[in-house]
């Protein structure tokens, strides 16, 4: 024996005015998703502005304070901090340990 399983075997053909109202069920869900996937669109993007403003107030201070240096500087020291920066020291070290200090 052979069991056949039909979805919908005994289901009637579905009516225009079914597939009318499957279709407008369908497109006002379209837009309700598309409205939340707006609003939190918007919350995001606020959020980020928030954010950068919490940020950019925090480090007003310090950026004022980098501007001061910069202008306060000699070209003497801008010289030395540039140098500073290029040069890489290289040598090496050699390490005497004394056999009273090793146990």
């Amino acid at each position: 024996m052979q069991k056949r399983f039909v979805l919908n075997a005994n289901a009637q053909p579905r009516s225009p005015l079914r597939k009318l109202l499957a279709l407008v069920v369908a497109v006002l869900m379209f837009a309700l998703l598309l409205m939340f996937s707006a609003v939190v669109l918007v919350i995001l993007l606020v959020v980020g502005i928030i954010a950068f403003a919490y940020v950019w107030w925090k480090t007003r201070e310090v950026r004022r304070l980098m501007r001061m240096m910069r202008s306060v500087a000699t070209p003497e020291a801008r010289r030395a901090a540039q140098a500073s920066n290029d040069s890489v020291f290289e040598g090496e070290v050699i390490r005497v340990v004394d056999p009273i200090d090793v146990k």
